[in-house]
């Protein structure tokens, strides 16, 4: 599903209130226009389902890289629409910005000799975390960030973790597809529960990832 119109302004309150009911906005890529979505099927990674390979096992506990959250989140972002086509537009990044400035949106970061070099971001509301997107400039950077925002969700209470559309890539780590109705049902049992993010700041190897 998909409804198109031009919005002057994607404000926090406009941001929150269509991510509580399934739907979330892209970008054009041609005319910049926003796009609101509620797939169906929609992708989600259960966090109890979570996989991770022995050689991204072996790479997260070597420490490869400095893992931080949300000290970075605008680099983040525009790591993440440096791309040929992309849905995140000057308008996307700016009111995401925002809802990190509000504390209700995210990034994870990895560095390597103190330069970004892989991480995701995305937004945080109750028990539910819809996450955006990802990127990597080094070998298993944007995994490591995936590994550690798992963890961290795990740790906190949440309980659905959206990715929006699935990929090869993310059915790797046991992401699947289900039902809108399916998501609905589990969005609304997710919003209303007290979890927490961490504060800003690096973070430790997850637990039982």
């Amino acid at each position: 599903m998909k409804r198109t119109a031009n919005i002057p302004a994607l404000t926090t309150g406009l941001l929150l209130g269509a991510y509580s009911k399934g739907f979330f906005p892209m970008a054009d890529p041609e005319d910049g226009r926003i796009g609101w979505h509620s797939p169906d099927p929609r992708a989600v990674i259960l966090l109890d389902d979570f996989r991770v390979t022995r050689s991204l096992k072996r790479t997260v506990e070597r420490e490869t890289f400095t893992v931080t959250t949300d000290l970075d989140f605008p680099a983040v972002v525009a790591r993440c629409a440096e791309r040929d086509e992309t849905w995140i537009s000057r308008e996307i990044a700016d009111a995401y910005t925002g809802l990190w400035r509000e504390g209700y949106a995210h990034s994870v970061e990895c560095r390597s000799g103190g330069e970004l070099a892989g991480g995701l971001y995305g937004v945080a509301i109750g028990g539910a975390f819809f996450g955006e997107s990802m990127f990597s400039l080094r070998t298993d950077a944007s995994k490591v960030a995936l590994v550690h925002l798992v963890g961290i969700l795990r740790g906190g209470g949440f309980t659905l973790l959206d990715i929006q559309f699935i990929t090869a890539h993310l059915a790797r780590f046991g992401a699947i597809e289900i039902s809108r109705e399916t998501y609905l049902g589990l969005l609304a049992r997710s919003l209303p529960k007290t979890v927490k993010f961490p504060p800003p700041g690096p973070k430790p190897l997850p637990p039982g990832y």
